[in-house]
C-alpha cells in the first residue's frame, strides 16, 4: 500500500488517495454497504464530527465552516459509497472480503483485473479529505454518502431531506474534466399490454420466421440521438407494408431484451400460402433495401430476412389481434421527441420500445421514458395511454425516477464557472446528461429549492474491469473543488 501512497506523496489530493485506498480495503458492492457505512461513521466519531447514518444506510457527516466561514452557506458535497464489482474471468477476487488492489502505472490507477470503485469512491475520498483538513477554507460542509446508486438509486429515494440544511449540492459523480452536468433527465418505464385471441393454425401454411440484425442499438439515453434502428418499430413497418400485399398469419413477435437498450434485433413469426413465398422474399429484399438506405451511415450492416422454418406453428393470433399488434408497433411513440433550447445538442425528451414480446395471454410492448421537464415525461405517457385505449389494450407505468431541469439562474454554477476561468484561462463545458442521476432524486426531495451541479476527474471505463483513473486529472479536479469552496462565502 505504501509503494502506491509514496508515489504519490507530493500531489496536493494525496489525502484523498489516502482515504480512497482506504475505502476500498472494505467491500462495498451494491446492497453490501453495511461495513462501509460503519467505517464512514466510525471516521466521523474519530474526527469529533456529528455524523447521522439512517436506516437506508446513507451517511451524512457535518463539519462547520472554517474561520471567516461561519456564517457561509452550508453546502453538501455528496457521492455514493457502493461499487460496481466486475472482474475479469480470470482473475481470482472475491468481492465480499478481499480489497481492491491498486496498481500505478504512469498516469493511470487502476486495479488488478477488477473494478476500480473510482465510480464513486473518489467523491467520497474527496470529501473525507475536506472533513479532515486542518487549513483549507470552506464553508459549513455536509458531507452525504449515499447507498445504492448503481442498483436503482435507493439510498438517494430513501433519504430523508430533514437531516440536511444546505441547499446548495456538489455531487462528484461526473466522469469528464472540464464538463460540468447541469441537467439529468427523469424517466418511466411504460407496458403496454395488448390480449391475444389465438386460432388454430392451418396446417397447410408455409411457416416462416422474419428476422431483423446488424443493429447497432445502445443506450437509450447516451445513444437515442444517433438516430439508431430501433428493430421493433423497423419490423412494425415491414409486417404493415407486407399485409398489402400478401394475406399473412402473425405466430409471435418478439424483439430486444431491456427497455433501456435501442433493440439490435426482432423475430416474427408468420404463416402463409405456398403461392404467397415469391411476394414475401419481394417484399424482404425491398425492405432490405430501404432499410440500408434510411440507416445508411449510421447502421450500415442492419438486414431483414426470410428463414423458412420446417416446424409449424400450433396458433396464431386472431385477425383483430393481429391488426391491432401492428397498429401499436406503428403508432407507439419512439426516439427523439424534443431537443433543449437551453443546451445545444441535448435531448429534452425521448422515449424507446426497447422490448416487445409474445405471451400466453398478451404481447408486450416495453418502453423506457425519458425527459428533463416534468410536464413533456407526461405528455409521453399520454400518448401512451391514447394508443392504448385505441388499441383495445392497457398500460402501465413503473420505476419512475424525477428529472433534475435546467437552473438558468444557478449560483454554484456561476461559482464553477468564475473560479475555473480564473484557474485556466478558459470557460469550463456546461452539459448535461439523457440519463436519470441521483440530482434528480435530490432536486424532487427538495421540491425543486436546492442548487444543484454535478462534475468529477477522468475516468474511464467505468463499470468493467479495465476502470481507470487518470492521477493527474484527480489532482486537479482536487484544486479545483478546494477553489471553489473557497469561493463560497
Amino acid at each position: 500500500m505504501m509503494v502506491m501512497l509514496d508515489k504519490l506523496k507530493d500531489l496536493n489530493s494525496f489525502e484523498a488517495f489516502k482515504y480512497f485506498k482506504e475505502m476500498n480495503e472494505t467491500p462495498r458492492g451494491s446492497g453490501n454497504e453495511k461495513a462501509i457505512s460503519d467505517w464512514l461513521v466510525s471516521f466521523a466519531k474519530a474526527h469529533n464530527l456529528q455524523v447521522i447514518q439512517d436506516e437506508a444506510l446513507n451517511v451524512i457527516i457535518k463539519k462547520p465552516g472554517t474561520k471567516g466561514y461561519e456564517n457561509a452557506p452550508v453546502t453538501i458535497l455528496q457521492g455514493h459509497m457502493d461499487m460496481v464489482c466486475e472482474k475479469n474471468v480470470d482473475t481470482i477476487h472475491d468481492f465480499e472480503k478481499d480489497p481492491i488492489e491498486f496498481i500505478v502505472e504512469g498516469d493511470i490507477l487502476r486495479a488488478n483485473g477488477t473494478t476500480l470503485g473510482a465510480d464513486n469512491g473518489i467523491a467520497v475520498a474527496f470529501g473525507l479529505a475536506v472533513l479532515a483538513s486542518k487549513d483549507m477554507p470552506h464553508p459549513p460542509i455536509e458531507l452525504l454518502v449515499t447507498t445504492e446508486e448503481e442498483t436503482g438509486m435507493g439510498g438517494a429515494q430513501r433519504l430523508d431531506p430533514n437531516n440536511l440544511k444546505g441547499r446548495t449540492l456538489i455531487n462528484i459523480d461526473s466522469e469528464e474534466e472540464g464538463k460540468l452536468l447541469v441537467s439529468c433527465s427523469g424517466g418511466v418505464r411504460g407496458r403496454i399490454k395488448l390480449p391475444i385471441a389465438w386460432e388454430t393454425a392451418d396446417k397447410s401454411l408455409v411457416n416462416c420466421a422474419v428476422r431483423i440484425r446488424g443493429l447497432l442499438g445502445g443506450h437509450s439515453g447516451m445513444e437515442i440521438d444517433k438516430e439508431r434502428g430501433n428493430s421493433n418499430k423497423l419490423m412494425g413497418r415491414f409486417l404493415m407494408d407486407l399485409s398489402s400485399a400478401v394475406d399473412f398469419k402473425i405466430s409471435s413477435i418478439a424483439g430486444g431484451s431491456k427497455n433501456n437498450a435501442i433493440p439490435r434485433e426482432a423475430d416474427a413469426v408468420i404463416l402463409f400460402r405456398e403461392e404467397d413465398k415469391a411476394a414475401v422474399l419481394e417484399k424482404s429484399s425491398e425492405w432490405n433495401e430501404i432499410f440500408k438506405n434510411e440507416l445508411l451511415g449510421i447502421d450500415p450492416d442492419v438486414s431483414i430476412s426470410v428463414e423458412f422454418l420446417g416446424e409449424k406453428a400450433e396458433r396464431v393470433f386472431s385477425d383483430d389481434t393481429a391488426k391491432r399488434a401492428l397498429q401499436v408497433l406503428i403508432m407507439i411513440p419512439n426516439g427523439v421527441k424534443s431537443m433543449s433550447m437551453a443546451i445545444p445538442g441535448l435531448v429534452q425528451s425521448s422515449t424507446n420500445i426497447g422490448v416487445v414480446t409474445t405471451g400466453e395471454e398478451n404481447m408486450e410492448f416495453d418502453s423506457a421514458i425519458r425527459s428533463s421537464v416534468k410536464s413533456l415525461k407526461e405528455a409521453i405517457c399520454e400518448e401512451t395511454i391514447v394508443l392504448a385505449e385505441m388499441a383495445g389494450a392497457s398500460v402501465e407505468f413503473e420505476s419512475d425516477y424525477p428529472e433534475w431541469q435546467y437552473n438558468p439562474d444557478s449560483n454554484i454554477r456561476a461559482i464553477f464557472q468564475k473560479v475555473y476561468s480564473e484557474m485556466y484561462g478558459e470557460m469550463p463545458e456546461i452539459t448535461a446528461i439523457h440519463a436519470g442521476l441521483e440530482c434528480g432524486l435530490f432536486s424532487d426531495k427538495f421540491n425543486g429549492d436546492i442548487d444543484l451541479i454535478s462534475f468529477g476527474p477522468n475516468i474511464y471505463d467505468v463499470h468493467t474491469p479495465k476502470e481507470h483513473l487518470s492521477i493527474s486529472s484527480t489532482e486537479r479536479t482536487w484544486n479545483y473543488l478546494a477553489a471553489v469552496l473557497k469561493e463560497i462565502k
